[in-house]
């Protein structure tokens, strides 16, 4: 069984699924998933487009679609247990699956580990009592783990496979129907439609008032697989001179034809700085959820590539610091001052180093294996 609720975890589960796949055709997946999975060949019994959703309110109003998921597994694991249960992020679901599929006596891999060394350490206790080994991407999260006895093995990052454009920047621009003489904005506003809601109007607001300076600024959007153009559509109306170009399914394609690209946090802070995009990083969750959860965070940064290097490569701009004059300000800053762009890009290229090299997804594979012949 693989529990994957949203749109990164389903993207590594497929590829996980399918690396299995080629090793031994007889290992049959199903669980929680999208079209990722359904591609590799898993049984999707529930789509995990509805429970992606962030912030501790978010999910609180979600609650139905989601305790409805989690009694369905339960059921599942208890009905008819699996070998093993493949758990991808997604912690607040997950480990609650885990503490049922221990008690029913099943294996539990625990693939990309909940940010306990970012905020709530105390979860590692939990984890350690519900979960037979960690495979962590980070490489200082394997120490983290060690320092609290928990079994862990770090397998490398899945996206330094697979992070890589399909042709060069100057034809896919011309794909694209892209001026390469002019400046490329790409937006990011999120894959989840609760993100969509919070945050796409300061996306469009701020590339607004970069265009009213840079008045022959392009902007393009690759639109997550999690999402239809109607999700985005009311507010792009409201917007008709940027002239936003939003295409699916080519998100790679599309962020390297990129000068800059104006993005939430996320995964995708890593897969910008593998494409060595310079970037601006936003993100604004429900006031009680920012009060909450800020008191508990252990880390300077929010964006993945900032974490990583444990430095602010890429600006962020978080809650009341996310308004549109400074995000503009920025992108328009990235755009103009070479020095700032050649710097940041100079400093995304040494966050893959830090990642293990290529190899992430068949060492899953393995060590997925390995537990099933255990």
């Amino acid at each position: 069984m693989v529990i994957a609720g949203e749109a990164s975890g389903d993207l590594h589960a497929g590829k996980l699924i399918a690396a299995v796949k080629q090793k031994d055709k007889d290992v049959d997946f199903y669980g929680i998933g999208a079209d990722n999975m359904r591609n590799a060949g898993a049984e999707v019994l529930v789509d995990s487009k509805e429970m992606a959703v962030v912030g501790l309110v978010e999910i609180w109003s979600h609650r139905k679609v989601i305790f409805g998921a989690l009694d369905k597994m339960r059921d599942a694991i208890t009905n008819d247990p699996p070998d093993l249960l493949l758990l991808v992020d997604y912690p607040e679901f997950n480990l609650r699956l885990a503490k049922h599929a221990k008690q029913c006596g099943v294996k539990v891999l625990f693939y990309i580990s909940p940010q306990v060394w970012a905020w709530r350490q105390y979860r590692v206790k939990k984890i350690k009592h519900l979960v037979d080994m960690m495979a962590v991407v980070f490489p200082f999260e394997e120490a983290f783990y060690l320092k609290h006895h928990v079994p862990v093995r770090f397998v490398g990052h899945p996206l330094v496979n697979a992070v890589k454009p399909s042709q060069d920047k100057k034809k896919l621009q011309d794909e694209f129907g892209l001026d390469d003489n002019k400046p490329v904005i790409g937006l990011l506003p999120g894959s989840r439609k609760s993100e969509i809601k919070r945050l796409l109007e300061i996306v469009l607001e701020s590339a607004q008032q970069t265009k009213e300076k840079i008045t022959d600024a392009q902007f393009i959007l690759p639109l997550a697989d999690t999402l239809d153009e109607q999700d985005l559509q009311p507010l792009l109306d409201e917007y008709p001179k940027l002239n936003i170009n939003v295409i699916k399914y080519r998100a790679y394609d599309i962020i390297h034809c990129c000068d800059v690209v104006l993005t939430v946090s996320g995964t995708v802070t890593l897969e910008l700085a593998l494409l060595k995009t310079p970037m601006v990083i936003i993100n604004k969750v429900a006031w009680l959820t920012y009060v909450l959860v800020n008191r508990m965070l252990k880390i300077d940064h929010i964006g993945l590539c900032n974490i990583i290097a444990d430095k602010r490569i890429a600006p962020e701009f978080i809650q009341y610091d996310a308004t549109p004059e400074k995000i503009s300000a920025q992108i328009i800053e990235i755009l103009s001052n070479n020095t700032v762009r050649n710097d940041m890009i100079s400093e995304l290229a040494k966050v893959e180093s830090m990642l293990g090299g290529e190899g992430g997804i068949n060492n899953i594979a393995k060590l997925t294996l390995d537990m099933l012949s255990q």
